[in-house]
């Protein structure tokens, strides 16, 4: 199951200069004028998660595969690229295909890095791209709504439910909200999301500070918070500059340059797990002596479905699954401990699978 996160903002916000960090590579050139990037760069990045260390420890595991997300550095936006404006089209194109927004704002001074509109004002840079996104939106909407004309007239169903949640879309977009504000009912959750409207997507602020303020953050980052929480979205603070340096270290390196700034972890870790907040996303792992590994779901997900990530057998011919919780994993030295203890379960279809479970699957072939 993989998941894609799109890294947009203004052209020099840091956009290149976050992704190579996030992935390591040199692969975006990050250059100081617009639309350096031109074709979005796609990295996947291995998910840091400890427990899944700790377990591999245990179990004596020879190998370690961890779960792993998507950024997809999409070329900077500008005012108008809802009308093609800065090669828009394209842009909008590469944004519908992730599953979120990080929404990368320049929250740094300096005179040397040319800001397009010649100022600093993060949360005015992100009404620009929220409001480019919208019309983008709100376009393709009617359009759509004129398309669906003759099915919702023969009585289409699939064409009447259509038509039905991209109506509540241009209501909101036409007062001013992004799609993201329309309540949808669980029934229709599967084909609003193949509506795949720009702002329906979930949104990750990320305040780009100068290397002195990564702790602490600035007024800028102050601001961004606060629109934020208004918005019920939220916010990483993060300095890509010091993560592109990091991203040259080697772990105990890399750990000593953290403390010397005053930082607990790195921000990719911070940008992950607040990526996986907002995605409402968690981690199942899977543990034995050939391979410790974790998988990604989504937050309330069957034992049947979590079984169907690893493979699509798992699913269809599910009997049960041996459930060990994380901790009780640890505190009895592994799996033979855990089953003494009376901790392992047999949990059945209507089992819900909890962050940190570790799971073993019988099923039918």
């Amino acid at each position: 199951m993989g998941f894609k996160m799109g890294i947009v903002g203004l052209p020099n916000v840091g956009k290149s200069t976050l992704f190579n960090a996030l992935t390591k590579t040199a692969a975006a050139q990050a250059a100081n004028f617009p639309f350096c990037t031109i074709e979005p760069n796609v990295g996947d990045v291995a998910v840091p998660d400890a427990r899944l260390d700790t377990l591999a420890e245990i179990a004596g595991s020879k190998q370690i595969i961890p779960t792993r997300m998507t950024f997809v550095d999409i070329a900077g936006l500008v005012k108008g690229a809802s009308k093609g404006e800065g090669l828009g089209n394209q842009f909008l194109a590469n944004i519908r295909e992730t599953d979120a927004i990080a929404h990368v704002l320049r929250c740094f001074e300096d005179g040397d890095v040319t800001h397009v509109d010649g100022r600093v004002n993060p949360v005015e840079d992100a009404e620009t791209i929220e409001t480019e996104l919208m019309l983008a939106d709100l376009e393709s909407v009617e359009k759509r709504r004129q398309g669906l004309t003759r099915k919702t007239r023969g009585g289409d169903k699939e064409a009447i439910q259509q038509d039905r949640l991209l109506e509540a879309a241009q209501k909101a977009l036409e007062d001013g909200q992004p799609a993201r504000t329309v309540s949808v009912d669980e029934d229709d959750l599967k084909a609003w999301t193949l509506l795949q409207l720009l702002t329906s997507k979930p949104v990750l602020y990320v305040c780009n500070v100068g290397e002195s303020e990564s702790a602490t953050g600035n007024a800028h980052s102050e601001a961004v918070a606060a629109m934020a929480a208004a918005q019920g979205n939220s916010h990483v603070i993060i300095s890509a500059q010091i993560e592109e340096e990091i991203s040259q270290l080697d772990a105990e390196e890399a750990q000593m340059f953290l403390e010397e700034m005053g930082l607990e972890e790195a921000g990719l870790d911070r940008l992950i797990r607040a990526g996986y907040d907002l995605l409402h996303l968690e981690t199942y792992f899977t543990v034995g002596p050939k391979e410790a590994r974790a998988w990604t779901i989504q937050t309330g997900t069957s034992a049947p479905k979590a079984a169907g990530v690893i493979h699509g057998d798992f699913e269809k011919g599910f009997i049960r699954a041996e459930t060990i919780a994380y901790d009780d994993y640890i505190a009895n030295n592994g799996e033979q401990g855990s089953k003494e203890a009376g901790k392992m379960r047999a949990e059945g279809k209507a089992y819900t699978v909890k962050d940190g479970d570790v799971l073993h699957f019988l099923f039918n072939t």
